[in-house]
């Protein structure tokens, strides 16, 4: 019979006789190929054996191949056992997504989600890249499908922990959505303990009803051991620190060379007063800030970034790593850089009391923020102080006296203009709340919280976006006139959400007690004042977040497509080069065409767009992998415990409650709820005693105990509790 799991060692005895039972995939490819060659005929098992020239004594295997197939739907049966190719149907190509029960959804270039039941997913894995043929369906329906062939995998390598059956070893995979376990060939364990995290590799699959056969790769130690837990993130999402030798070596050689040179051809801001405002952890500081009063009423702000372009060639190894790696991912316990450390903490940072080469936006505008003019140019400045956010936010405050008290408030009275400016325009406040982790030196977390937001943040962001905002006007300009033609520029682009997904959102938010009719016309507007309705909320983060996960995902491309949640009509990202490759990408664009040079192929530029965005993801879903890998760590001490929550989520199995504190979810399931039988009203977004009519629903407070949790599945179960509810306060900044 089928299966997936290798839960012990009997069940692994029976993989492993299947396996040696397995069918050949190479004849499976013949059979096919001779059936669609002529698929108007039908053929008898003896023609198939004629045509393919295959020997008597495989006649016998021949036939079980044909039945297969034919169960399996890869060919048609016909009366008297004879066989036919299946008449090609409608076909997609697209990104798998499965879920942790099993089954999944195409999402197609198109945007057609085709569901695809575990049955008819062949040996595809979550997010590889597949054709799936679909099933006739009635109009209206959702489109259904089988997966037929596997285009690209999504990964090489898969991490999970090593265990023991009775006569072979397997890996059970950390992602819940890789619900097949990993056969492991004898003599390729790599010396690997039972319980430890391992990589693997899969070597060969021939049939979705059989395991992979694969092997060890990398050894990583006990889950308990430190560092081990986020080093299985790390390469789960093929991330790695290290960098390949030949980039290293240039990186090296980049270190020693001579840049003295080129200060004579760029403009000399060392005497102008610069200086950096980072995390106190930092050690990558790609941005500078300047001030300077030039009358009564205009100011020249500077926004010094590190110029990267002029130490990475293009498609030099640097450039290559820096290309895959898309950008810099920061994990709950340290930096999984885009550049190596030569140049990323070394000769690129704008490091307090040294020379650096920088791309700057020197942009002048008035007391109330309004831009008047602005231009790019490269030039050498030499920073004169690095703040800290803390430190910055002390010296606006008037905590210390500090020479930089004057022009850190004139640039706090900038930016709260500039805020103020971007919400007349109707741009939307993204400003959802972070979590703060704290850990030891053995990388266990100590203390879990809403993370501390600053006016001195805000100031630098509104810089930021800013000088990315002016150098993405570039792009919408035209080259000198001998040239005649627009610019192939990399825009960062954020599209109108659909309204449907809209609807639900307001569906969802009314069952929170905050409502909004249905606008005519989407406009960023709209979501600035619904965003103002959950400040102070209970559930504020939750409904921030939520209208987060409605709006289109912001991408990299050449087509000026503007930014919805900003407002803006053409923004860029040009101000992080160290850790985007978009940025860099950019900067190379405006010196080739501040040099009249060459305008590259668009399609090039498009697909390292591509490339970027695809990073992306993958970074952001790596750092919250890792950020709830902590938080589950952390949770763990408080099994017993109890605390006030609130419901996040209703669904049929049970109730998800939030801990504000801690911000973090569990689960109450249904089978806790133990003074009735519960249930579901998917409308209400409630849960309903049959007999008491008791009503669990979105946004009610009630206090939970903590009675389970699981590292590996990064689950948490609540049990409800009595008891009064009382949150603690958030704390938050002064901005807010």
């Amino acid at each position: 019979m089928p299966f997936k799991r290798l839960s012990n060692g009997s069940a692994l005895t029976f993989a492993i006789e299947v396996l040696l039972k397995k069918t050949s995939t190479s004849l499976q490819e013949q059979i096919l190929a001779l059936l669609q060659r002529t698929p108007s005929r039908v053929f008898r098992t003896k023609d198939i054996e004629k045509n393919l020239s295959i020997d008597k004594s495989e006649y016998a295997n021949l036939r079980q191949t044909l039945q297969r197939m034919a169960a399996e739907d890869l060919i048609n049966r016909q009366k008297a056992n004879r066989f036919s190719a299946v008449a090609r149907a409608a076909e997609k190509s697209g990104v798998l997504r499965v879920n942790s029960q099993g089954y999944g959804f195409v999402i197609s270039e198109d945007g057609t989600e085709v569901f695809v039941s575990r049955k008819n997913m062949s040996t595809a894995l979550h997010q590889d890249h597949v054709r799936v043929r679909l099933f006739a369906v009635s109009e209206g329906d959702h489109p259904e499908g089988q997966i037929v062939e596997i285009l690209e995998r999504a990964r090489s390598q898969i991490v999970g922990t090593f265990r023991f059956g009775r006569r072979y070893a397997y890996v059970i995979p950390d992602n819940l959505k890789i619900q097949v376990d990993i056969v492991i060939s004898a003599g390729k364990e790599k010396n690997a303990q039972e319980g430890q995290k391992v990589v693997a590799v899969i070597d060969e699959w021939e049939h979705a009803h059989l395991n992979p056969i694969g092997h060890i790769t990398e050894v990583l130690g006990f889950a308990d051991e430190a560092g081990v837990d986020v080093l299985s993130i790390a390469r789960a999402f093929e991330l790695d620190a290290a960098f390949p030798p030949a980039v290293r070596r240039e990186a090296a050689a980049i270190a020693e060379r001579s840049w003295v040179a080129e200060i004579e051809k760029r403009r000399d801001l060392r005497e102008f007063l610069i200086f950096t405002i980072d995390p106190a952890d930092a050690k990558d500081f790609d941005d500078a800030v300047s001030l300077e009063q030039i009358d009564s009423d205009r100011y020249r702000l500077g926004v010094h970034i590190a110029d990267v372009s002029f130490f990475v060639p293009a498609e030099s190894a640097i450039d290559r790593e820096a290309q895959n790696r898309g950008t810099s991912v920061y994990l709950v316990d340290g930096v999984i850089p885009m550049l190596p450390p030569e140049l990323s903490t070394d000769m690129c940072s704008l490091r307090q009391d040294e020379d650096r080469l920088c791309y700057s936006v020197l942009i002048e505008l008035d007391a109330e923020a309004v831009v008047h003019s602005y231009e790019v140019a490269e030039t050498v400045i030499r920073s004169k102080r690095r703040l800290t956010y803390e430190q910055a936010q002390g010296i606006i405050d008037g905590q210390t006296n500090d020479p930089l008290q004057t022009t850190l408030q004139e640039m706090h009275h900038l930016s709260q203009k500039l805020i103020a400016n971007r919400k007349k325009r109707g741009a939307i406040d993204f400003d959802s709340l972070e979590v703060q982790i704290d850990l030891d030196e053995q990388g266990v977390p100590i203390s879990l919280g809403p993370r501390q937001r600053l006016d001195s943040h805000r100031l630098i962001e509104e810089f930021m976006l800013l000088a990315n905002e002016c150098v993405a006007r570039l792009g919408g300009q035209i080259l000198p006139e001998q040239q005649q033609r627009t610019l192939p520029f990399v825009y960062r682009v954020h599209e109108k959400p659909d309204q449907d997904s809209v609807r639900a959102l307001l569906e969802l938010t009314a069952a929170f007690g905050v409502t909004a009719e249905m606008p005519s016309k989407l406009t960023p507007r709209f979501f600035q004042n619904l965003s103002q309705k959950f400040t102070g909320h209970a559930a504020e983060t939750i409904l921030q977040d939520a209208m987060i996960r409605t709006m289109m995902k912001a991408k990299y491309t050449v087509q000026p497509l503007g930014h919805f949640g900003l407002a803006y009509r053409y923004y860029s990202h040009f101000t992080s080069p160290i850790r985007r490759y978009p940025d860099l990408l950019l900067h190379r664009l405006l010196k080739s065409y501040q040099n009249n040079g060459e305008a590259p192929a668009i399609d090039s530029i498009e697909k390292k767009c591509q490339q970027a965005s695809e990073n992306e993801v993958r970074a952001l879903e790596a750092e919250r992998a890792s950020v709830k890998l902590k938080q589950v760590e952390f949770i763990e001490q408080h099994v017993g415990d109890t605390f006030a929550g609130i419901i996040s989520r209703i669904v049929n199995f049970g109730i998800f409650v939030q801990i504000p504190q801690f911000m973090i979810d569990g689960l109450i399931h249904v089978s806790e709820l133990k003074d009735d039988y519960y249930l579901f009203e998917e409308k209400n977004y409630s849960l309903v005693g049959q007999n008491t009519g008791r009503r669990y629903r979105l946004g009610d407070r009630l206090m939970v105990q903590i009675v389970r949790v699981s590292r590996h599945e990064r689950l948490i179960d609540f049990i409800p509790v009595d008891g009064d509810v009382e949150f603690k306060r958030k704390k938050k900044g002064k901005s807010r």
